[in-house]
């Protein structure tokens, strides 16, 4: 698909709301392996909306790890942030798998991540990319992101574009309203002996 069609099929992304959210896809893996990488407890999901996660992680102060599996691939959505740490891509995809995850918080932080076979091969923040015609030296890109720019109008589309050119999988907006399989997750403090390291690339 041409990439400025591919970039459209998401301009939902760059809407106000969700304001916050990181999305996942994870090859290799079924959804009870995802569920464990990520910290979460496989025999006890739910059926929740991202809404409904978002509510409850507000008011309860826990985290949710919300799960559907699309064209043998395995895709999470968050209203939290455990899909942007290294560590999690790193479990997530051990042992032969690929993983890829779009972040972005309610204080217009970005990232996109890319991990296979428990290495992370590349994350950067799309946002210090805007400029990078004018920077000298021009920003690396790790090879998967070659010929990518981006632009603050359409900067999370172009991040779900860059994860679906490299994954091979539409994220569908829909995932945001209907319910999915919905787990509760470890804090990153109990999750990780050495949280530091974790976040390190």
């Amino acid at each position: 698909m041409v990439w400025e069609d591919l970039v459209a099929r998401y301009t939902w992304a760059d809407r106000d709301e969700p304001e916050a959210y990181t999305f996942s896809v994870i090859a290799g893996r079924t959804e009870d392996d995802v569920i464990r990488a990520f910290g979460g407890d496989t025999d006890a999901s739910r059926m929740m909306t991202f809404a409904e996660a978002a509510n409850e992680e507000a008011n309860q102060r826990c985290e949710l790890l919300r799960v559907v599996t699309a064209e043998a691939h395995v895709v999470t959505v968050e209203w939290g942030y455990h899909g942007s740490i290294p560590e999690i891509a790193r479990r997530a995809s051990a042992d032969g798998g690929e993983f890829f995850s779009v972040y972005r918080d309610i204080n217009a932080r970005y990232q996109v991540m890319h991990a296979v076979d428990g290495r992370v091969d590349g994350m950067f923040d799309p946002f210090d990319l805007l400029d990078a015609a004018w920077m000298e030296p021009q920003p690396k890109l790790p090879t998967w992101a070659a010929g990518v720019s981006f632009h603050m109008e359409s900067l999370c589309a172009e991040s779900f574009a860059l994860m679906e050119r490299t994954m091979g999988v539409t994220v569908d907006p829909a995932w945001i309203d209907v319910p999915l399989r919905t787990v509760l997750l470890a804090s990153p403090s109990a999750l990780f002996a050495d949280p530091e390291m974790a976040w390190a690339p």
